[in-house]
C-alpha cells in the first residue's frame, strides 16, 4: 500500500479535530486533556478498523460524534437524578426519601457558605454541631435529648458500644433481621462487643423469656422493629411497655431499634399503624434509634433520642466523633423537623404528600397520561418501600401501555436523560403516578413518547 492510495494518511489531525468549531465546544465543556485523550482514542480505533479492512468511520465528522459521546458518556455522573414512575415511595435503590424544598434550599446554604455549625454566635467561641437539630427532636418527641449520627446501624453499634461491651444484649430470636444491603443485625451487634443472647422462639417470645435470660452479665434488653418484614399466623412477642419492667425491674436499659422512624400515625392514612419514636419513648425505652430517610422523610442519618444522660454519655463516647453527621445532614434534618414542629409534614415532606395524596387526583393524572401515551388506566397498587409497613400498600391509578416488548421500552427509559423508572407486570409498562414529582410530568411523557 503506497502513500498516495494508503487510507491511513486520510485521516484528519488531532490538532485539526481540536481547533475545529466542534473540538472547541468540547474543550469548553470537558477540558483539553480530556478532549484530546478521546480524539487519540476516536483516531486509534479508525485506524485499527482501516488496518482491519473494516469500514473506519474516519470522516472527521464521525470522529468529532464519536468522541462527543465518549466524553459524554465519561463525564456523566454515576449518582444522577431520576424519574420514579415505580409507584414504591420509599424505594431504597433510588435514594429512598426525596427532600423536601425547605430540606433542599437548607442544604445548599450550609453547603455554598460557612456557617454556624460549630461556632457560638453569643460567646463568640467553638460551639457543638450536636445541638442543630437535637433542640428540635426533643421538642417534637417529647424526649429528654437527642444525637445524630451518619446512619441508623450506626446509631445501634454506638449505643452497645456505649453500654454493652464485653457484657449481654439481650434480643428476640424473631428478630434476628437483615438489613438492606445483606447486613444483619447480630453481626452488627457484634462489631459492637456486645454478646448477643438469643430468647424466645421464632415466632413466640414473652415477658417471661427476657426475664430469665437476665444474668449480673447482662447490660440491655432489645427490640429490633421488624420494619422490612412481617410475621402472620401464630405469633406474640412482648410489648415495649412489659420489656420496660423487665429491664428496669432488674436495672437495665430498654433499648428500641425502631428503623423506620414514624412521627406521625401512619393509620390516619389508610395505612397499617406503625409504632411512633413518641410510643416508644411512653412506653419506657430509654433509648430510641431510627433512620432519617425513611418515614421520617429527611437526609440519610442515624437518630437516637432518650434519657439526657444516656444520651450525653453516647455524645462524649469516641465512636461518636468517626459516625457524626456532617452540616449538609444537619441542615436537612433541621429543615425537615420544622416541618414537623409546624404541622405541615404532610402538605410539605414528599414522602407524606405521596402517602396522602387522594385516589381521584391519582386517577386524573393518569387519565391525562394516558391519553398523551394511548394506554389504559387501570386500578393498582402503590407501596410504602424502603423498610417501613412491609406489605403494605396504597390504592392507586396505572398507566398500563401495551406494548410488543416492553422490557425494551422499560430498557430505553432507564437509559435515557433523564432515566426513568417504570415496572413492568402482566406483559405491560406500567407508570404510577403517585411517586412523579411536581414538575416531571412534562419529561417523564416526553421520556416515554421518546422510548415508544
Amino acid at each position: 500500500m503506497n502513500g498516495a492510495t494508503n487510507p491511513l494518511r486520510a485521516l484528519p489531525s488531532v490538532e485539526s479535530l481540536l481547533t475545529s468549531p466542534v473540538g472547541a465546544e468540547l474543550i469548553a465543556r470537558y477540558g483539553r486533556d480530556s478532549t484530546l485523550e478521546a480524539f487519540r482514542a476516536a483516531l486509534n480505533a479508525a485506524r485499527e478498523r482501516l488496518r482491519a479492512g473494516e469500514p473506519s468511520g474516519a470522516e472527521a465528522n464521525s470522529l468529532l460524534e464519536q468522541a462527543a459521546d465518549a466524553l459524554r458518556e465519561r463525564f456523566t455522573p454515576t449518582l444522577r437524578p431520576v424519574i420514579n414512575a415505580t409507584g414504591i415511595i420509599i424505594h431504597t435503590n433510588l435514594g429512598r426519601a426525596p427532600l423536601s424544598e425547605a430540606a433542599q434550599s437548607a442544604i445548599a446554604e450550609a453547603a455554598g457558605q460557612y456557617s454556624t455549625l460549630e461556632f457560638d454566635l453569643e460567646t463568640g467561641k467553638r460551639g457543638s454541631r450536636l445541638r442543630h437539630a437535637a433542640e428540635l427532636l426533643s421538642e417534637i418527641t417529647g424526649a429528654e435529648a437527642a444525637l445524630v449520627v451518619n446512619n441508623n446501624a450506626a446509631a445501634l453499634v454506638l449505643i452497645l458500644s456505649a453500654f454493652a461491651q464485653g457484657r449481654e444484649a439481650i434480643l428476640s430470636r424473631g428478630q434476628l433481621v437483615e438489613i438492606g444491603g445483606g447486613f444483619r443485625v447480630p453481626e452488627v451487634m457484634e462489631q459492637s462487643g456486645a454478646r448477643l443472647v438469643e430468647v424466645g422462639t421464632t415466632n413466640r417470645t414473652r415477658a417471661a423469656d427476657y426475664a430469665r435470660a437476665i444474668t449480673p452479665q447482662s447490660a440491655l434488653l432489645m427490640r429490633a422493629h421488624a420494619s422490612n418484614f412481617k410475621q402472620i399466623g401464630f405469633v406474640e412477642s412482648a410489648s415495649l411497655t412489659e420489656m420496660a419492667a423487665v429491664a428496669h425491674g432488674h436495672g437495665l436499659l430498654l433499648v428500641d431499634d425502631l428503623g423506620s422512624g414514624a412521627l406521625l400515625d401512619t393509620a390516619a392514612y389508610g395505612l397499617e399503624h406503625e409504632p411512633t419514636v413518641q410510643e416508644s419513648l411512653h412506653a419506657g425505652c430509654d433509648l430510641v434509634a431510627f433512620s432519617g430517610d425513611k418515614l421520617l422523610g429527611g437526609p440519610q442519618a442515624g437518630i437516637i433520642v432518650g434519657r439526657a444522660a444516656l444520651v450525653e454519655r453516647l455524645r462524649e463516647h469516641p465512636l461518636a466523633r468517626a459516625i457524626r453527621a456532617d452540616k449538609l445532614c444537619l441542615a436537612g434534618l433541621s429543615a425537615t423537623f420544622d416541618h414537623y414542629r409546624r404541622g405541615e409534614a404532610v402538605t410539605h415532606i414528599p414522602i407524606w404528600q405521596m402517602i396522602a395524596r387522594p385516589l381521584d387526583d391519582l386517577r386524573a393524572t393518569a387519565e391525562r397520561w394516558a391519553q398523551s401515551l394511548g394506554g389504559q388506566v387501570i386500578h393498582g397498587q402503590s407501596a410504602v418501600g424502603g423498610g417501613s409497613l412491609p406489605g403494605e400498600t396504597l390504592p392507586t391509578a396505572l398507566v398500563a401501555l401495551t406494548v410488543p416488548a416492553p422490557d425494551v421500552v422499560a430498557a430505553r427509559l432507564r437509559l435515557g436523560d433523564p432515566p426513568v423508572i417504570a415496572r413492568i407486570a402482566d406483559g405491560r409498562l406500567l407508570l404510577d403516578p403517585r411517586t412523579v414529582l411536581p414538575g416531571q410530568e412534562s419529561t417523564l411523557l416526553a421520556a416515554v413518547h421518546a422510548a415508544l
